[in-house]
């Protein structure tokens, strides 16, 4: 075969001119030094704070100290292999975390990877776990109420959606499990819910997936957990990933509930970081911006309004008091960042009164406006009732001639205490609730002996289930006391009553 140098020529000079480069930019740095989780980085002039940056093995670091000469990054994940010298690549990308319907019922790190053995996350929405919270033209008053299925909370210290209430209180004193308790409560209620551990032994968060599942509520929840173990990076950005989930559902016009257990780990793991990327130190050795990583997370907790489709978050950020001072440093910051809080005390848990909630010092600013009319015409005369108990209660422990009248107030706070005790794991529908607590204001209960309290509201409460269910329906669907539904209840308050053996 006779080659033709024509041709040849032909062929080349085409390959010459359809040739293009590709010409591929990588800033690279190396590191100067690593240790603790904190790599110090050289080379990387254009790095922007929060930025992702790859290290070796598929390592990732984020930016948050951008100094002179140097930037200091935290590694998010183990850094044993990392050595001085190693290249470092920008990514180009802040941390993002996977979003979406396929989150629903999986347990993931703070990064959105899965922990739960059923394999990859089938999402192609991401979302920047920093984000800027809805502004006050974006939002609307929290006018719907999300109940908690908890008597004491429902009806003294309301909780709306778009709200963040803040439960406070000593170590095992039921901080926890006033959260699960609310989470068990929206199933059916079209909420979907996200349960945030921070620097919880694995073993208490195992516990509670436990619980979740046997109460069939992982149905609707999504699990992140950063556990005692991980590095504080993983922990700092935890909050900030769930947050991040609960902003994709909101935006689509759903309500979610997040719940932050707890912020008291969040802001002793920010305070290693900073302190270790030598950052100054203020009061209790937390850097100066430990109000703003707090104030920036709860404040994307909103009610929005009806043209950005009036979706929800209500935060229940969870902070832990040593020896009950809630006037400590963090405890302080959250309570002025939070719209109430549910203190829980230790001597009233000890003494059998569960959830141990401090009426006197529980409070919630939204207020009715997040109640329903039931709940609000019985709440009212008991938090006065309450309230009177607690006055009298402490001078009655002084002389024991009391009048009849005070003798009869303390008899009936006696009885509302027992009334306001709930099981763990049991919340109530509300109907069922204003049922309870409308006996115990209204007197039904000052003639029932104390030790028989929680009894009969047990068996008239299955007594109006079995006799008088379409009037337990009635109360659902119109969520007051009418006239005609007030009457029909007395009637059955009574005649169950004659019927109730002490």
């Amino acid at each position: 075969m006779a080659m033709r140098p024509d041709e040849i020529v032909a062929i080349l000079r085409r390959q010459i001119e359809e040739f293009e480069t590709e010409l591929q930019v990588e800033d690279l740095g190396s590191v100067l030094m690593v240790g603790d989780g904190i790599a110090r980085v050289y080379g990387l002039e254009k790095a922007l704070a929060g930025e992702l940056l790859e290290f070796p093995q598929g390592t990732y670091g984020m930016v948050l100290n951008l100094e002179q000469d140097n930037i200091g990054v935290v590694i998010l994940g183990p850094y044993e292999h990392i050595k001085e010298g190693d290249p470092v690549k920008r990514t180009g990308r802040v941390v993002q975390v996977p979003v979406g319907e396929a989150m629903i019922g999986r347990i993931v790190n703070p990064l959105g990877q899965p922990l739960d053995g059923k394999g990859p996350i089938n999402t192609e929405n991401w979302r920047p776990i920093e984000a800027r919270a809805p502004g006050v033209v974006d939002r609307v008053s929290v006018h719907q109420p999300l109940q908690t299925g908890l008597k004491s909370i429902d009806s003294l210290v309301p909780i709306g959606r778009g709200q963040r209430e803040l439960i406070i209180g000593d170590r095992q004193t039921g901080k926890t499990a006033i959260a699960v308790d609310t989470i068990l409560n929206q199933k059916g209620e079209d909420v979907i819910c996200i349960y945030v551990a921070i620097g919880q032994k694995a073993s208490t968060v195992a516990g509670v997936v436990d619980t979740l599942i046997k109460h069939g509520a992982m149905d609707y929840t999504i699990v992140v957990s950063a556990t005692a173990s991980e590095p504080s990076p993983l922990l700092y950005i935890a909050p900030y990933a769930g947050v991040a989930m609960a902003e994709e559902f909101m935006y689509q016009g759903k309500d979610v509930l997040i719940v932050y257990d707890d912020l008291s780990k969040h802001a002793a793991a920010y305070r290693e970081m900073s302190l270790l990327l030598r950052r100054p130190p203020g009061r209790e050795a937390f850097p100066g911006d430990i109000f703003y990583i707090h104030s920036r997370l709860l404040e994307r907790a909103a009610k929005l309004n009806d043209e950005l489709g009036g979706g929800s978050i209500t935060a229940l950020p969870i902070i832990e008091t040593q020896a009950g001072d809630i006037s400590a440093y963090i405890p302080t910051n959250v309570i002025s960042i939070t719209d109430g809080q549910i203190y829980l005390e230790s001597d009233l848990f000890y003494s059998g009164i569960r959830p141990a909630i401090s009426v006197g010092r529980s409070v919630s600013r939204v207020g009715g406006a997040a109640q329903v009319p039931m709940m609000r015409k019985v709440a009212g005369s008991l938090r006065l009732d309450l309230s009177q108990y607690r006055e009298l209660a402490a001078f009655a422990q002084f002389g024991s001639d009391l009048d009849r009248q005070t003798q009869a107030l303390l008899a009936r706070g006696e009885r509302m205490y027992e009334v306001l005790k709930q099981e763990q794991y049991k919340p109530m529908p509300v109907e069922e609730q204003a049922v309870s607590l409308y006996v115990a204001v209204n007197g039904y209960l000052d003639s029932i002996a104390v030790e028989d309290v929680v009894r009969f509201e047990r068996e008239l409460l299955g007594f109006l289930r079995k006799e008088r269910s379409e009037l337990l329906a009635k109360l659902r669907e119109e969520k007051k006391f009418a006239a005609e539904i007030e009457e029909e209840l007395k009637k059955a308050i009574v005649e169950f009553k004659k019927e109730f053996v002490s």
